[in-house]
């Protein structure tokens, strides 16, 4: 070893490992220079559970720099040093225990969310409906201490372990007025009585994410072929399910929610891997929820074979002002209509002409010579759009397929730039359109949103006849 030109440092002096982290690293240093190797070279003395040990002479490093000083031609260079990770433990995340869940699965007549939906609300809901979804989402209540009456969202993952407890207090509205979680609840009532934590809670509080599941995802497994509505909050996902029924049938739709704007991450996400997700994001000011997840989604999409996520823009074109401004979702539009009409109500008919649209056939009858006047107003045309769109989804029939593009892609580029009238333009004979806007804007929408149903052509054809007679 005297007669070698790089050798481990003597002395006391350590460095940290690239592998393991400790300072327990000698490098190798150049005996004629007196500088040390670059710092991948080195033997780790914590041989016992690292034994990190890279030699200059076995990787090439000494004969390139011999070479080299020699004025010979080589190709091998000295690679920049790289930073080798540390191991990282991850600990195995604990769980809620089953015995807390179970406590809470109780207590619903004093549950304000659960009592609304059976009294309060436009439209009741009929008891067994509402035990159903509390049984298929383990829907709880607070039955003590000052979140009396709160109802519980908890988070169970695919495996059945329960990761959170979400707790939401709302009013007779059902709109939120506190937000808690069942463990923070608990630690509380321990602290004020000077009581120690039970011993779950004391490593629970040491998970480094909480919320580490979906909410619903525990039936993913349940119904492996059943497609899924992806929303923000549980409860939207409630509303969804009471609306449309339960994933009882392959063509139903399991209601699942990621708990925020934020949570719409491919760590949760990656679970859905194989399935068609239908993607309803909470309205914002500026539509930055709606293109941000739409974004993440074909990102997602290119990391999970078989994974398709389909958005509707149909809430984005047609909100108001108020709801934007509120951050409202679909649960908001949903709850103003009658929910029997979507279970029950007939669909997939060729078409239903509405109060401001005209049928692409219309009866002998409806051919008269007094033009037919299309004044759509903001509220009807929302509320009747919405209905035809998520009537599709009640039907079974998935909303995917993209026939009109090209004539879609046509249309918005020639009303983009096309000066729109502001007076009234009559279509033909029996046909007057008095708002050009809402008319252009309100047909748009509904066909991106059934792109290539047959049952929405009229409306294709309508934007299509205008375009033919447009000043």
């Amino acid at each position: 070893m005297n007669d070698y030109r790089y050798k481990l440092e003597h002395g006391s002096r350590k460095f940290i490992c690239p592998l393991c982290g400790k300072k327990s690293f000698v490098k190798y240093i150049d005996t004629e220079t007196g500088d040390y190797l670059p710092e991948q070279y080195g033997r780790c003395d914590h041989e016992s559970k690292c034994s990190y040990h890279l030699n200059p002479y076995k990787d090439g490093y000494a004969k390139a720099i011999w070479e080299k000083e020699h004025d010979n031609k080589t190709n091998w260079k000295p690679q920049r040093p790289k930073l080798i990770k540390k191991p990282v433990n991850n600990p195995e995340p604990v769980f809620i225990p089953v015995e807390i869940l179970n406590h809470t699965l109780a207590g619903y007549e004093q549950n304000v969310f659960i009592q609304n939906l059976l009294t309060k609300v436009a439209f009741p809901f009929k008891v067994k409906d509402i035990e159903k979804v509390i049984s298929l989402y383990y829907l709880g209540t607070v039955q003590n201490g000052y979140r009396t009456g709160a109802v519980t969202f908890p988070f169970i993952d695919v495996q059945g372990n329960v990761r959170a407890i979400q707790v939401k207090q709302f009013n007779e509205q059902n709109h939120t007025t506190g937000t808690d979680w069942l463990h923070s609840i608990i630690e509380k009532q321990h602290t004020r009585s000077s009581k120690p934590l039970p011993g779950w809670l004391e490593v629970y509080n040491k998970n480094e994410k909480k919320v580490s599941c979906l909410f619903g995802e525990h039936l993913l497994n349940k119904y492996p072929g059943n497609h899924v509505a992806l929303v923000e909050a549980p409860k939207t996902a409630v509303y969804g399910t009471l609306y449309f029924g339960l994933p009882e049938k392959p063509e139903s739709f399991i209601w699942i929610a990621v708990y925020n704007k934020s949570s719409f991450s491919f760590d949760k996400l990656k679970i859905l891997k194989g399935r068609f997700v239908y993607v309803f994001p909470d309205l914002s000011k500026d539509g930055s929820t709606f293109k941000e997840w739409q974004t993440k989604a074909k990102e997602y999409e290119d990391q999970l074979t078989g994974t398709r996520f389909v958005f509707s823009d149909l809430l984005e074109r047609l909100a108001t002002p108020e709801q934007r401004e509120n951050g409202s979702d679909i649960a908001d539009i949903l709850i103003n209509m009658d929910w029997q009409k979507f279970r029950h109500a007939p669909v997939n008919k060729e078409h239903t002409e509405t109060k401001d649209n005209v049928s692409e056939q219309e009866s002998p009858k409806a051919q008269s010579k007094i033009p037919k006047i299309i004044t759509p107003t903001a509220q009807s045309m929302q509320q009747e759009n919405i209905v035809s769109f998520l009537g599709m989804l009640n039907s079974g029939k998935k909303v995917i397929a993209h026939d009109w593009d090209d004539q879609i892609s046509e249309l918005e580029t020639f009303f983009s730039q096309t000066m729109l009238p502001k007076e009234p333009v009559q279509m033909d004979a029996c046909t007057v359109i008095t708002d050009v806007s809402k008319f252009i804007e309100g047909n748009l929408a509904i066909v991106k949103a059934n792109n290539g149903k047959r049952t929405f052509l009229p409306y294709l054809k309508q934007l299509q006849s205008f375009r033919a007679v447009c000043p």
